[in-house]
């Protein structure tokens, strides 16, 4: 037997990994050697990842992080299963949308949005932190250049991505001492179902024909920009988790490289404008600013 055949297989979890980018990196990894808990809400898309890759490489586990308890229930299951209860790989992907008027977000919305973006990614964790410790393993965030631009209409979900990234950037300094790495890896545009597909309230105060024009215009936005295929992101990711370099922010995505100097370079006030436009912001205000006109007359 060979010596790359006697090693035992890394071990990986995955949340998020019934669609889009946790669907991909699961895959990725299996290709790579690992044997991945793929851990989504729902079982069913994961079936074909367990027939093309086997059960020795992928195995599904019903999980939805913004449930403390099951979390809970997960880190017993991985305290039993785990050989030497080492965790190589800890793949914090799972995603919330929230595409609403900062105004229009309901608590429920709100609650839904952080749980799972960012309390969700916290538990995850803590409750795995001593396999991960033991292993000297590697955590990973699926970030968002979100988190770093605020677009229109997307306020909350901006609010959720930045807090994960700054939790990411935390825990990176406090893992160095037990050799875990930390990467955040500051997401643009990849072609994922994540898209929120809720309506614009009725009650919304861009609820008028321009108002509605410029919410659609950004409930499009990643398919608009020629975002990056899933299993391309991935598989620049895999190669982030297998390198032994220890950035805490790595850029991906359709866009991402470009926006990160345009944060460091361009004055917000003309980014913000720039989005304005780009968001038919500009044509809201003008059709306000006539409105007002007409009723003055």
């Amino acid at each position: 037997m060979s010596q790359l055949q006697s090693q035992p297989k890394k071990i990986a979890v995955v949340t998020g990994a019934s669609g889009g980018i946790g669907y991909e990196v699961t895959k990725e990894l299996a290709k790579n050697g690992y044997m991945v808990y793929a851990c989504a809400r729902r079982l069913e898309p994961m079936e074909q990842l367990t027939f093309q890759f086997g059960n020795d490489s992928v195995k599904p586990y019903k999980l939805d992080i913004s449930k403390p308890e099951e979390i809970v229930t997960f880190a017993g299951f991985l305290r039993t299963n785990l050989p030497e209860g080492k965790l190589d790989l800890l793949y914090n992907n799972a995603g919330q949308s929230c595409t609403f008027p900062a105004l229009d977000a309901t608590d429920a919305a709100v609650e839904q949005c952080f749980q799972v973006n960012v309390f969700g990614h916290i538990n995850m964790c803590r409750e795995l932190s001593k396999f991960l410790i033991k292993a000297k393993g590697t955590i990973v965030f699926t970030g968002s250049l979100a988190g770093v631009v605020s677009f229109p209409f997307g306020s909350i979900y901006s609010a959720s991505k930045a807090a994960i990234h700054q939790y990411a950037r935390g825990l990176h300094l406090e893992m160095k001492p037990f050799g875990v790495r930390v990467i955040n890896a500051i997401t643009g545009g990849v072609a994922t179902d994540i898209a929120d597909k809720r309506p614009l309230p009725e009650t919304s105060v861009y609820n008028f024909p321009e108002g509605r024009d410029a919410f659609n215009s950004r409930k499009t936005m990643a398919k608009d920009n020629k975002p990056m295929p899933a299993n391309a992101y991935a598989k620049q990711l895999v190669k982030d988790i297998l390198s032994t370099s220890d950035p805490v922010d790595v850029y991906r995505g359709t866009f991402a490289n470009i926006m990160r100097f345009v944060m460091i370079f361009v004055p917000y006030w003309l980014l913000e404008k720039g989005l304005s436009k780009k968001f038919k912001l500009d044509k809201v205000n003008n059709a306000l600013k006539l409105k007002q006109k007409n009723k003055d007359d």
